[in-house]
């Protein structure tokens, strides 16, 4: 049979009348905040084509019903449109692009690093305050009225206050806030003409140093050479400041900062948590002037006017927390992760970033230093200094002379059991010790609330939150029993609701229950609390801090919040109140979080000339996290643990990738787990350059099984290679059709595993 090449088909590359209709156009690629995971395109009508920029928000219309959606302008180009038509941009949004060619680079990076829709990437490194331009409308300032500067007759308690806080020109929200009046007071004050509109103040520029720059320590000024050395010649360095609490780090990074401010340029700094936000603003702007801050706690408004300030180029600092990575500074020349081994720089919703990933990129890209600064690094930080990826600079000795204080481990399994609230005769002998030498003292314990459980005495049955597999943790007053988990609430009755019983018993400490204890031990010491429930008001973080530094606070009981980042000279002892809080949890990096915590709440002792001493109170004394940080030496730590995970795959030595899998029927949760356990396993054994490195584990009932109502059911894959368990996953869950009643979350590099 004789072979013949086969007549072309009239519509194999499409009807020819369509190839005739094509025509070039402008095209923008638009990228939408819902489910969808690809851009889409959109022809730019000829009258917006002078505004529709990459890095500005369009409106544009959606589905079937041309719905009026707004997007994110990633990309315009030149190109053919095809017969049929695209669909048009109806608007634009702002009016110049608030995000810049490498914030876009960067947050398309991030959709395929942590696996997650650009969108939500988007919606993430853009505030609302910015998305909704809160705050734009000029704000009136206020000041005194000459009349109001004498005696006035009749002026109530409030009013009093409003004029004490005028002392320059201020908005109604600033004065309010100064003075603790309401809006309401502030209104009729301008109306009676007490407070009259002024001109806003001018922007503070940057001031020079107030007082002269500390003479650096030789460890200090080793480890600021390579930072300024990197910034001089223009290239990237990640710096890792390895110092024991109270070696001067911050002065590294104040120091390193003042050189970047020489060059023009700007700096970056974050912190891990609100409350070190305040003390670390105070240091920047005793030194340099205006520093911009981002954190959560800041209205919508007040972030829109720091990120304006900020993208202007009015501020050569910012300072905050995990979001100001993405701080959209035109000349970035310095970034600082202060206790870069804190988990709360990971962030726990989608896109499940973590900060000090991000920040690499950025310097990377920006061709500028990266430090790290932190007591207790990260075990994938410390790997990477071992296999000089990055330079670890050392901070082996305390600034002024200072020693570590000693440290006195109390194993709970010896000796007369301890009383209601947690304290041991040891820790009340060390508490009395620092008191009586006029002292201050700070108690740790990673638990809020009164009681961690409630129990019958009769029956042992516990209560359990009717949504979650937790029990209630006891709250007073009130005798409410709060989900940590929910949130709920449900007033506990003296009875048993199992057996009908008296007499509950109230088990396990929380912070509440041991400042009770505390006072009623030391009834002439004040005392107070710092945890999620005395901290919810706005400024609450920075008022007690005050009050401690000012010594108007004894003895300081809080949870996590209190071990890190803190400077108070005058903290004699520091007590541990129950160090195995974390330790045996189902988490991997609970022995590394223990040791971590430990070793930085026992750094906020002994920093004074009066020296200082630690109390551990520990029922596994002989854990080598409790003994490493009992002795002030993180790195043996390091040394027993980085065998252990090279072993067993984890990281820094392999990478894992979470999927949580939620239902309200525990049978759905499980089948659908199982299926895509089945789908990664099967793509396992497709790939060819996967072999016997990559392993699926699970599924399983995840450690806390029931939350909100929901069963969860947990797996993770993991691997040596962090690119090819990414491209495993996306070709396992390509095209995955989810059962309605399922709901399930993929994190890459997860921090916790409950």
């Amino acid at each position: 049979m004789s072979q013949h090449t086969p007549q072309r088909g009239l519509f194999e590359s499409g009807p020819a009348w369509e190839e005739d209709d094509r025509h070039a156009g402008l095209v923008a690629s638009v990228v939408l905040a819902g489910p969808l995971d690809r851009p889409l395109d959109y022809l730019v009508p000829e009258k917006l084509a002078g505004s529709v920029e990459p890095g500005r928000r369009v409106r544009v219309p959606l589905g079937r019903s041309n719905r009026p959606t707004v997007g994110y302008c990633v990309a315009v180009s030149t190109r053919d449109i095809p017969g049929s038509g695209l669909k048009a941009v109806l608007d634009v949004e702002d009016e110049r692009p608030l995000l810049s060619a490498t914030m876009l680079e960067l947050t398309a990076w991030m959709s395929e690093r942590w696996m997650c829709r650009h969108g939500e990437v988007l919606e993430a490194v853009l505030p609302a305050g910015v998305r909704e331009a809160a705050g734009s409308r000029q704000q009136p300032h206020f000041v005194l009225a000459p009349r109001a500067t004498t005696p006035q007759p009749r002026l109530t308690p409030a009013q009093q206050r409003v004029i004490a806080a005028a002392t320059a020109p201020l908005t109604a929200s600033e004065l309010a806030d100064r003075s603790g009046a309401s809006r309401a007071v502030i209104t009729r004050m301008v109306k009676r003409g007490l407070l009259i509109e002024a001109a806003a103040p001018a922007v503070e520029k940057q001031a020079l140093p107030a007082d002269e720059r500390p003479q650096l320590s030789p460890d200090q000024a080793a480890a600021l050479t390579p930072i300024c050395d990197a910034m001089r010649e223009g290239r990237h360095e990640t710096v890792v400041l390895f110092g024991v609490t109270g070696s001067g780090k911050t002065e590294v990074y104040l120091q390193a900062v003042e050189e970047t401010l020489r060059y023009g340029k700007q700096a970056i700094v974050l912190v891990p948590e609100i409350s070190l936000t305040p003390q670390t603003c105070s240091r920047f702007r005793r030194r340099f002037g205006t520093v911009a801050v981002l954190h959560s706690h800041l209205t919508p408004a007040e972030r829109h006017r720091e990120w304006r300030k900020i993208a202007a180029g009015d501020v050569g600092v910012v300072v905050g927390a995990r979001s100001a990575v993405f701080a959209p500074t035109p000349r970035l020349g310095l970034l600082v992760i202060d206790e870069e081994h804190e988990s709360s720089f990971k962030q726990s919703t989608a896109p499940r970033y973590h900060a000090r990933d991000v920040a690499e990129w950025r310097c990377r890209r920006e061709s500028i230093p990266l430090v790290l600064g932190s007591a207790t690094p990260a075990l994938e930080t410390f790997q990477k200094c071992l296999t000089s990826e990055w330079r670890m600079a050392s901070l082996p000795n305390r600034v002024g002379g200072t020693h570590l204080p000693g440290v006195l481990t109390v194993d709970l399994r010896d000796g007369p059991p301890r009383r209601a609230g947690g304290l041991t005769p040891r820790l009340e002998a060390g508490i009395r010790w620092a008191l009586n030498a006029g002292g201050q003292v700070i108690l740790l314990l990673n638990r809020r609330g009164f009681a961690t459980h409630v129990q019958c005495h009769a029956c042992g049955h516990t209560v359990i939150c009717p949504q979650c597999d937790l029990s209630l943790t006891l709250h007073q007053p009130g005798s409410r029993g709060i989900c940590h988990g929910c949130g709920r609430v449900i007033r506990i009755r003296p009875r048993c609701s199992e057996c009908g019983e008296p007499g509950l018993s109230m088990r396990g400490s929380g912070t509440q229950r041991l400042e009770d204890r505390v006072a009623r031990s030391f009834p002439d010491a004040r005392v107070a609390r710092m945890d999620a429930d005395t901290m919810r008001r706005r400024g609450s973080h920075e008022a007690t801090l005050d009050a401690f530094r000012n010594g108007e606070i004894d003895i300081l009981v809080g949870t996590q919040m209190i071990a890190k980042g803190l400077d108070f000279p005058s903290v004699m002892l520091v007590g541990v109140v129950y160090a195995d809080a974390a330790l045996h949890l189902p988490d991997f990096r609970a022995g590394e979080r223990t040791c971590q915590l430990i070793t930085q709440v026992a750094g906020r002792s002994g920093r004074g000339p009066k020296g200082g001493r630690v109390v551990v109170q520990t029922a596994t004394p002989e854990h080598p996290a409790i003994r490493a940080a009992a002795v002030h030496d993180y790195e043996a730590f390091v040394r027993h643990e980085l065998p252990i995970r090279e072993a067993l795959g984890y990281p820094p030595f392999g990478q894992v990738i979470r999927f949580v899998i939620r239902s309200r029927s525990e049978t759905a949760a499980r089948e659908w787990a199982e299926h895509l356990a089945g789908r990664l396993r099967r793509q396992i054994e497709m790939a060819s350059d996967a072999g016997n490195r990559i392993r699926v584990l699970g599924p399983a009932p995840a450690p806390i099984e029931r939350l909100r109502d929901a069963w969860r059911w947990h797996l993770q894959i993991q691997g040596p290679d962090g690119g090819i368990l990414r491209n495993l996953v996306r070709r396992a869950t390509e095209g995955l059709r989810v059962p309605d009643s399922v709901a399930w979350i993929v994190d890459v590099d997860p921090v916790e595993m409950l």
